[in-house]
């Protein structure tokens, strides 16, 4: 069969950009990585190098765009994460501000007695936290004069990471994002798709900053990514979106969970937003020409990081991937462990508590210690898929998941177990970059989602194997770790 069409999928994520090429079958027939370094320069403080960002964005396509005749491109980007930078000289004013940074903390605490939590939730699908833009760009206008001023002149441009790239490549022509970037900002109303005027407001933040809103699919302009080709641009997702959309995760239930660092689940709602989700953000999962679909988020802040943690922090293992088979090895079951290392996220969002150890004795070993901890990471998912459902009128009959820690066998038996429900490990482990390839491939009308969710494989399934009994005695022993933990922090004063 000879290939007509090939199609870029670029993942700009926090710690590497990624650049797939994708056949007309789903074929992904060329890839190129290029690591993103990160800075700590203070405590709660996360930056990267914005030109940085721009030079792995171009060492990964420009090979690719040289090499293969690309019908349409897609770029998907990390989420939060904002670059300042003067409209005239196109210089960054500041670095990269990662998601993970908590300076914007001592603004969400500021207005967190003047803003009603349901209005914003209503409207944003979000919480007033530090972790979205908006708090993090604030604190950054106040604390910097000269930024200030430059944004009451219009000459200060705002960009998550597309953004900035784009405007760069495209020598200042393209100052845009798409819906479900926007929707990760804390500026944007979910409803009306627009940047909102009372947002604006409440972060005192001039919209001359702001980047045009266009569709996730569509014709976005012609971009040169260094090989001196230009490259039609059509499709913008943010992360976690591209993955759902990888996963063909189109229908209303649909749900994926993307392991890494965290864990980041997201179901497909349909056409409208659920405001009412308690412990979940509401968000953009994508619009195309014609509809706008919305999905239920919850993110676990540690997943992986956790047995990295093992690996590092304790030495109990060699590597991650020894995890499993620790745990198979393992026959002392009483132990549990809480891996809330970064706090507990959704649906608890208590980020001011830490993780804890139950049920020790002198005949625990490092196997039952690393078994517990893979346990923990499956009951953070637990909870939050659980939490989906409650509100969702959907029952649906499998999880798709991708992403490093997917590959753990008895972390994905135990989730199986725990959710009673069947596991599918796709079959690409690099979902975020096919997704929004395949949206590109979409957006010209080449490939349907008929045809998209026809290509999806799983590469391993998993099916629950215990008893209902088992599984209620489980949950009742995480729920009772849980009880401790808070206890043990309402008596400590940090």
């Amino acid at each position: 069969m000879s290939i007509s069409s090939y199609f870029l999928g670029i993942d700009q994520g926090t710690t590497q950009t990624t650049a797939i090429v994708v056949d007309e079958v789903g074929r992904i027939v060329d890839q190129r990585s290029e690591q993103v370094p990160i800075q700590f320069p203070a405590p709660g403080q996360v930056e990267q190098d914005p030109y940085a960002i721009l030079e792995s964005v171009r060492a990964v396509t420009a090979p690719l765009v040289a090499e293969y005749p690309i019908a349409a491109a897609g770029f998907d980007n990390q989420g939060e994460t904002f670059v300042l930078w003067d409209r005239q000289t196109g210089e960054p004013l500041t670095p990269a501000i990662v998601w993970q940074d908590k300076r914007g903390e001592t603004v969400c605490q500021e207005l967190a007695d003047k803003v009603n939590a349901d209005w914003l939730h209503r409207k944003t699908g979000l919480l007033l936290d530090s972790y979205f833009v908006a708090p993090k760009l604030r604190y950054m206008l106040q604390t910097n004069p000269q930024l200030n001023d430059l944004a009451r002149q219009d000459r200060l441009l705002l960009g998550t990471t597309e953004t900035w790239v784009l405007w760069q490549l495209s020598q200042g022509r393209l100052h845009v994002t798409d819906p479900s970037t926007a929707s990760r900002t804390l500026l944007f109303d979910i409803n009306n798709l627009a940047w909102d005027d009372e947002l604006l407001t409440l972060f005192d933040i001039p919209p001359s900053l702001l980047p045009e809103v266009v569709p996730s699919s569509g014709y976005v302009g012609d971009v040169d990514f260094g090989a001196g080709v230009n490259t039609p641009l059509y499709a913008l997702l943010v992360d976690q979106q591209a993955a759902l959309f990888g996963q063909a995760c189109f229908a209303p239930g649909d749900m994926k969970c993307t392991l890494g660092t965290g864990s980041f689940l997201l179901m497909n709602t349909g056409h409208q937003p659920y405001d009412d989700a308690e412990g979940l953000l509401a968000t953009v999962a994508w619009q195309l020409p014609n509809v706008t679909s919305y999905a239920l988020d919850g993110g676990v802040f540690v997943a992986g990081a956790a047995v990295q943690w093992l690996v590092e922090g304790l030495h109990l293992l060699p590597d991650p991937a020894s995890s499993s088979e620790a745990a198979f090895s393992s026959r002392h079951h009483d132990v549990v462990v809480v891996p809330a290392l970064a706090g507990l996220a959704a649906p608890h969002w208590q980020t001011d508590v830490r993780g804890a150890m139950f049920g020790l004795d002198r005949g625990v070993t490092s196997d039952d210690i690393v078994r517990a901890t893979l346990e923990g990471v499956a009951f953070r998912i637990h909870e939050v898929v659980n939490a989906m459902l409650a509100v969702a009128p959907y029952s649906p009959s499998g999880l798709k998941v991708d992403g490093g820690p997917s590959n753990n066998a008895y972390l994905m038996q135990f989730l199986a177990d725990l959710l009673d429900m069947e596991i599918l490990v796709s079959a690409a482990q690099e979902a975020t970059a096919i997704g929004v390839a395949n949206l590109a491939a979409h957006a010209i009308d080449h490939v349907s989602l008929d045809d998209l969710q026809a290509q999806w494989r799983a590469k391993t399934q998993y099916t629950p194997h215990i008893s209902s009994s088992q599984r209620q005695m489980l949950l009742q022993r995480w729920q009772r770790a849980l009880a401790g933990l808070r206890r043990f922090h309402s008596r400590i004063d940090y």
